[in-house]
């Protein structure tokens, strides 16, 4: 299902290196910093920075830190605008992460260049407070754990596993989420922040939070280590809030998968590494294949998937299917060729995507057959065309939803952004404000959809 992207364009972020510009900002009152060097060459590397607040709410903060010996020249950094003055590097927030909450943290990342033993940096600051992991000289506050929120999405049903056609939950009983997708985050970083992410899983009461990483398009390609992290950042707003995040390598043109096969092995061997830990976490390793066959998509899954279960054994894993994730359908085909050749690996589902105007009752007899069949899950849909536009066809996509409620079939919408088309939940410049959740703000296709996902749940413990 194809995208209206050049209207998109100027919304791309630039990255690189900025001249600082220090924004108004309260005194921090306790903070700490992780340091880590995550890969290192000749006279390079790459390093990432979690800085986390401790003492009271932060709305504006600027983190800085010498150089041990003065040996290290940062590049380019991500999530944050950077510089650096001889020995002293400063990075301040970006409009996404500008407001660190008591407890909060925001992920940061850099590569550069150095000589010598290139030691870790010292005397980190935040807002002129030196980051020393307590609070006025008192001990940090104890780690919360992993743990999920009690009484959330992740709290109740815990690590998922793929039984039989269904999504199942720790309880081995049958369970279906359904939630929301982002739009290109490299186009829409500004409406993934804390408040939305709040109205998502508070007013919304949504258990999926789908994270739409293009590869192309101005994507990961242009900045891997960049994107990467935002994705990480995002699992880790989702997991706080109680919902799965749905990692979504979102490959649309050109349509093979195998193009972008070495770097999914790289972004999925680092994702999977970093949230092998986490119950939150669900892999969409291709989003919409076209134009190549089933075998083509199945031996990519089969290159891809042993990537991920090398780091993280247990995490369902979602794999596109043929004709943009149709089951075939859009190329004439249907379920039978994947269930006659399935891909060779355990607790994985399949992807179906539809779009309410363009796809209508074939598509959801495919649906209903397959189901018997395959576990599937629905990674994408949209209330209007196939193009992401046009009148919301609430007919067909009330009969869509209540289907999938019918076979128990997960789902995420298309899309939880404030773009300029009629597949959107919110009205144009909604992101640029903090409220999600009122009349005011939602389309048509947002308040059918926010009615749809904020119904009980009712998940199964016994």
């Amino acid at each position: 299902m194809k995208r209206l992207l050049a209207l998109l364009a100027t919304c791309a972020m630039v990255l690189g290196l900025t001249v600082l510009v220090s924004p108004p900002a309260a005194a921090a009152t306790g903070c700490k910093v992780d340091y880590t060097i995550t890969n290192q060459w000749s006279g390079g590397f790459q390093a990432g920075v979690k800085v986390a607040n401790l003492g009271d709410p932060v709305s504006g903060w600027t983190l800085k830190w010498t150089w041990a010996d003065g040996g290290q020249k940062v590049n380019q950094g991500w999530n944050g605008t950077w510089s650096q003055s001889g020995s002293e590097v400063s990075v301040t927030n970006t409009d996404w992460n500008r407001t660190l909450a008591t407890g909060g943290s925001a992920d940061l990342g850099f590569t550069g260049t150095f000589t010598g033993a290139n030691p870790k940096p010292v005397a980190f600051t935040l807002n002129g407070v030196a980051c020393t992991g307590t609070i006025g000289g008192e001990e940090p506050p104890p780690d919360p754990g992993p743990e999920p929120p009690t009484g959330t999405p992740v709290g109740i049903n815990g690590q998922l596993k793929v039984c039989g056609v269904y999504l199942c939950n720790q309880y081995n009983r049958p369970i279906q989420l359904r939630g929301m997708s982002t739009h290109g985050i490299q186009w829409f970083s500004k409406c993934y922040n804390n408040a939305s992410l709040d109205a998502l899983a508070k007013d919304w009461k949504s258990d999926l939070f789908r994270i739409a990483m293009y590869v192309q398009e101005g994507g990961y390609e242009t900045d891997p280590a960049g994107f990467t992290s935002r994705v990480n950042s995002l699992v880790d707003m989702a997991e706080a809030r109680g919902m799965y995040a749905m990692i979504d390598f979102h490959t649309l043109t050109p349509g093979d998968p195998n193009f972008n096969l070495e770097r999914a092995k790289t972004f999925f061997a680092s994702v999977a590494a970093r949230n092998a830990d986490k119950k939150n976490v669900i892999y969409e390793i291709a989003n919409e294949p076209n134009g190549v066959s089933w075998a083509t998509i199945k031996s990519y899954a089969e290159q891809v998937i042993p990537v991920i279960r090398a780091a993280d054994p247990d995490a369902v894993i979602i794999v596109g299917t043929r004709g943009w994730s149709s089951l075939g359908v859009s190329d004439g085909s249907n379920e039978t060729e994947i269930i006659n050749n399935p891909v060779n690996a355990t607790n994985i589902m399949y992807a179906f995507h539809f779009y309410a105007a363009s796809h209508k009752d074939n598509y959801r007899a495919t649906v209903s057959r397959a189901a018997t069949k395959l576990p599937l899950f629905v990674t994408e849909f949209g209330t209007v065309t196939y193009t992401g536009g046009g009148a919301v066809d609430r007919a067909s996509s009330v009969a869509w939803l209540d289907l999938l409620d019918q076979l128990k079939i997960g789902y995420a919408n298309w899309t939880y952004s404030d773009a300029n088309e009629g597949s959107a939940a919110f009205k144009p410049g909604t992101c640029n404000g903090t409220d999600y959740s009122s009349a005011g703000v939602l389309t048509e296709s947002g308040a059918l959809l926010k009615s749809r996902v904020s119904t009980p749940d009712a998940f199964p413990t016994s």
